[in-house]
This record gives C-alpha cells, sequence and structure tokens, in this order.
C-alpha cells in the first residue's frame, strides 16, 4: 500500500481500538472498517478499502508462526527479534523480524482492535485473537514488547498426552475416576508445576471425562481452557473490576457442579476450599514445583489456607518439563493423595518421577480416595481398583483404533456413561465389561 494508504489505516485503528471484542461477525466487522473508512475518506474506493482490510487482518511476520501448532509461544522483542517457544525443539529465534518502530506501531494497533482490558497506567493490555489465542502488550519508551501465547485449534486430548509420553494408560484411567467419581463423589483437584508446564494442557484434556449434564463454571484471568466440549459450561473471566475471589465467591451462587479456577494463586483459595467444604467439587491449577510444595503454597502468603481444612483436597499432582535425548518433553512427575493431618498434611505419594535415573516408580493404588468412593458407592474398595483397569483398557483401545481427538475421546466417555455395552462391542472388548454401573 502507499503511504496515503497507511495513514487512513492508522486514523481506521485509532477508531477501532477495542471493538472488535464484541464484534464476532465477520462481515459486521467489515461494515465497520467501511463506514469508519468513508468517514475519514468519503471517496476512497472500494479496492482501496479492501486493501486496508486485507492489511489488518494480517500480523505479518508470525502469522505463519500462530498457524503452527507445535509453537506454543510467540515473543516479540521490540523491533529487535522474534522468537517462539516450539513444543518439539525448544525456544528458537525466526529469521524474521518486526521492522522498524512504525512497522510494530501499526501491528500493535492492529492487536488492540482486540483489546479486552488495558491496566489504568496505559501501559499493559490484554488481548484475546479471533482464533483464541492471548496477547499480553507492555509500552515502555523502547516501544512495544509482545508475547502471544498461541491457542491450539485442536485442543490435545488425554490420549494425544499418552502417546506424547506425558502419562499412560494407568494414570489417565485414575484421572477419570478422580474427574467422574461415579456421579456421587468427583475429586477435589489441583495440578501443581511450574509456568509453561503443562498445566492446563492436562487440566483441559480432563474435560472429556466430565458427565454431560454436570454444569461447569470455568474462572480464568484470560481465558486458556477450550470449553467447547461441554455445553453446560459458563466462562468467566476476570477484570479490573472482577477479581478472581468475587467471582469465585459468586460462582456458588450459580449452581455449579463443578468450578475450576484456571489457576490458583491468592486469597481465591480460601473460597476455593469453602465451596469444597459444602460440597462443591473444585479443580485448578496451582504455581508449585512438588504436592508438598502445593501444600505449602496454599497454607502461606498469600493463600493463607488454615492447614486443618486443606485436607477438604482429595489428589494432588505435578507436571514438569524434562529432557530426554536433549528434547523437551512434558509429563506428569508426581500424584499424591492428602490422607489427613497430624503435625503437618499427610501425603501419600502414589507416584514419583526420577528426574536423574529417568524413571518412574510404579503407580501406588488409590487408598484414601479409594476407600471413600467404595463407601458412598457402596462397592468394595477393589471393585474402586478394577473398575480403574478397565477404564485403561478403554482408553487404549481407543488409541489403537485411532479415536485419540478430544471429540472422539468425549463421545466414547459419554457412551460409557450411557450405553457402555455398545461401545464395548464396537471396540471388540466383548470379555470386559464395567464393574461398577452407575
Amino acid at each position: 500500500m502507499d503511504e496515503a494508504l497507511y495513514q487512513i489505516e492508522d486514523k481506521i485503528l485509532d477508531q477501532l481500538e477495542g471493538k472488535f471484542v464484541n464484534i464476532t461477525n465477520e462481515e459486521k466487522r467489515r461494515n465497520l472498517i467501511i463506514s469508519i473508512a468513508k468517514t475519514i475518506a468519503p471517496d476512497i474506493s472500494a479496492d482501496r478499502i479492501n486493501s486496508i482490510i486485507n492489511d489488518i487482518n494480517d500480523l505479518g511476520p508470525i502469522t505463519q508462526a500462530l498457524e503452527d501448532e507445535n509453537v506454543e509461544d510467540v515473543m516479540i522483542n521490540n523491533t529487535n527479534s522474534i522468537y517462539v517457544y516450539d513444543s518439539k525443539l525448544g525456544q528458537k529465534r525466526l529469521t524474521q523480524s518486526m521492522g522498524d518502530k512504525e512497522d510494530l506501531d501499526r501491528f500493535v494497533k492492529k492487536l488492540k482492535v482486540y483489546a479486552t482490558n488495558q491496566a489504568a497506567n496505559g501501559n499493559i493490555m490484554d488481548v484475546h485473537l479471533p482464533a483464541g489465542s492471548r496477547v499480553n502488550i507492555v509500552s515502555s519508551p523502547m516501544g512495544y514488547d509482545v508475547t502471544i501465547r498461541n491457542f491450539k485449534r485442536r485442543a490435545l486430548s488425554v490420549l494425544d498426552l499418552i502417546n506424547n509420553g506425558e502419562l499412560d494408560y494407568q494414570i489417565a484411567a485414575r484421572l477419570w475416576l478422580y474427574v467422574d467419581g461415579f456421579r456421587v463423589r468427583p475429586a477435589n483437584l489441583l495440578i501443581g508445576g511450574m509456568p509453561a508446564s503443562g498445566k492446563t494442557t492436562l487440566l483441559n484434556s480432563m474435560f472429556s471425562f466430565f458427565r454431560p449434564e454436570q454444569r461447569i463454571i470455568t474462572i480464568e484471568e484470560t481465558y486458556e481452557l477450550d470449553t467447547s466440549m461441554h455445553e453446560n459450561t459458563v466462562r468467566l473471566e476476570t477484570s479490573e473490576d472482577l477479581t478472581m475471589e468475587d467471582l469465585v465467591k459468586n460462582s456458588l451462587r450459580m449452581r455449579p457442579d463443578l468450578i475450576i479456577i484456571g489457576e490458583v494463586r491468592g486469597a481465591e483459595a480460601n473460597d476455593m476450599i469453602t465451596a469444597m467444604n459444602i460440597g462443591k467439587i473444585c479443580m485448578g491449577t496451582i504455581h508449585a514445583s512438588s504436592t508438598r510444595d502445593v501444600v505449602n503454597r496454599l497454607q502461606h502468603t498469600p493463600m493463607n489456607v488454615p492447614r486443618d481444612i486443606v485436607p477438604v483436597i482429595d489428589a494432588l499432582l505435578v507436571v514438569s518439563q524434562v529432557y530426554e535425548n536433549n528434547m523437551p518433553i512434558r509429563k506428569v512427575v508426581q500424584m499424591s493423595e492428602i490422607s489427613g493431618v497430624e503435625t503437618q498434611i499427610l501425603l501419600s505419594d502414589l507416584y514419583k518421577f526420577d528426574y536423574k535415573t529417568h524413571t518412574a516408580s510404579p503407580i501406588l493404588p488409590s487408598v484414601t480416595y479409594r476407600d471413600a468412593l467404595a463407601r458412598m458407592v457402596g462397592v468394595q474398595p477393589p471393585d474402586i481398583l478394577a473398575e480403574e483397569r478397565v477404564r485403561a483398557i478403554v482408553l487404549e483401545a481407543l488409541n489403537k483404533r485411532g479415536l485419540r481427538d478430544i471429540r472422539s475421546v468425549s463421545e466414547a466417555v459419554k457412551r460409557y456413561y450411557d450405553t457402555p455395552d455398545s461401545l464395548f462391542r464396537e471396540l471388540g472388548l466383548s470379555n470386559i465389561a464395567p464393574v461398577i454401573r452407575r
């Protein structure tokens, strides 16, 4: 485009800031641009308007990166460099750059049309792109620094995570039991890990295990969870006026069966524990390097959860990024159940990965949660373990038949709940059946 057209585009972008957040229809967005363009330049031709629209939709040097399923993050360091984090290769620098400051300013203006909020000083902004990617923009005297968490167009299923080496069928089946609880007693569960360890990805894969009739409330600082597999879901996001604590408290008035907190990090931890105490099931993620670290973080500032009520949480998992053959791999590295409190919170380790030897201990049977669940269902504890083994077999059969995407897994799990016999026949599992039918 020529310089005159760029000047018109800049004026259009100034007027569009934040306007596309509530306009999801592409034709309505296009009409808004046309209306603004004709106000600025009444004689502008249709061809020149089309050129502007095409340029507004073009994110230049990062377009290809955002379309790459392996790219998890894009980091634009002003006009200096662009880096991406590739799930298979780790961090790498792109050959492309943002050009000069004028190019970077226009690029940021394109992002700002989707802005959802802005800090009081105007120097920090959050943006959700149409495809779901989350953008953080920081303005400084040097210019802009932009970080984009790339939203996967295809959410990873629990079978994808098994094939990636993050967990195995037995862990997946244990998670299925935790999430399901035979309708009567799903587990209160937290997933710990350091930043970018895969906590949210694992939590998201577990959506396949939720029963269709459950009403789920998700609460996040910025939308990351993909709830498209579950219809009865309310998605809430914090803002300058609504804190995480406010939303967790209010969620209790929304008749939830399950409350999912994207990341537990502050005073909302007490409201989460309160919800658990009154019978609501809660799940979420938390920054921690071990299950003991999860417990310690809950008890200290800024969460300050009283020690005696921490045991309402049933299970803790930790995921971490490890390197095997110089390649980054995410793994479930620890699984524990909270078994009570004496002088400290008692943890029963069910599984642990050894970073030095790159080997894992066998997955021990669930005890505390298993026994509580058996009492509520009215069966013997060994029946719970037998049901867990059956579910592991079902997941393996789905994987072998190539039914491993999140939609296929979700549909198979629903059939397991509703018509398990027909699912077993289809999977060629005629010699086994669910141990516990609920």
